[in-house]
């Protein structure tokens, strides 16, 4: 049986799409089998680290063979929870919200955006690539017809807290958060926050020091 999500480390889920993407680009080498050193060598990390953050699957590496690409790539999708579609509802439709309408990636990461909805009155019943605009006063009767968990909040930073109070109380249980660097949330909601200011940050500092190098 797989472990639970919630005993194993930020870290090691962090990586592990980092190991699809690898074992993506071996298979695609005409490779069957890979090791962990493989991997390790390929990203700059340890064997170890790598063995660690795999024992997350139930699958085994055969000694001096390794792991069998498809069906280690099988196992760490299905603990992702990709192997099966999640749909989310988006909360916000403007510049970033529509972006990510438009994003066809998702359904490689078993994510559906079923629809959008959005406090604009203008925006209400368009179809931004090809998914439907609804008013925020219908969210609440949709979550809980379609059974909808999952919501990505991409709305200004003064409307966050206001608009994840509405999710809450709606019934979700999963936000994605794009807004604002922090909403306060009820213990058993999950909120995971994507921080834009805080990547460019880390790229900024790194470019530096990588110009500053002789």
């Amino acid at each position: 049986m797989l472990k639970k999500i919630t005993t194993v480390p930020l870290p090691t889920i962090r990586r592990l799409p980092t190991y699809l993407r690898v074992l993506e680009e071996m298979r695609k080498w005409g490779k069957e089998y890979v090791s962990a050193t493989d991997i390790a060598d390929y990203l700059g990390l340890t064997p170890i680290q790598v063995r660690k953050d795999l024992a997350v699957t139930p699958i085994q590496g055969k000694p001096k063979i390794g792991f069998e690409i498809n069906e280690l790539h099988r196992a760490i999708r299905s603990f992702l929870g990709w192997d099966k579609t999640t749909e989310a509802f988006l909360v916000g439709a403007g510049s970033l919200g529509s972006a990510l309408l438009g994003y066809n990636g998702f359904d490689e990461y078993g994510l559906n955006i079923a629809a959008a909805f959005d406090a604009n009155p203008r925006l209400e019943g368009m179809e931004i690539h090809g998914k439907t605009v609804f008013s925020l006063d219908k969210l609440p009767d949709l979550v809980n017809r379609m059974g909808i968990r999952i919501a990505v909040l991409t709305v200004p930073r003064d409307a966050a807290q206001e608009c994840a109070d509405q999710l809450v109380a709606a019934g979700i249980k999963g936000i994605w958060n794009f807004a604002s660097p922090h909403i306060t949330v009820p213990a058993g909601v999950v909120v995971q926050n994507e921080n834009i200011a805080q990547g460019l940050a880390v790229l900024s500092v790194k470019l530096a020091e990588k110009l500053e190098v002789p």
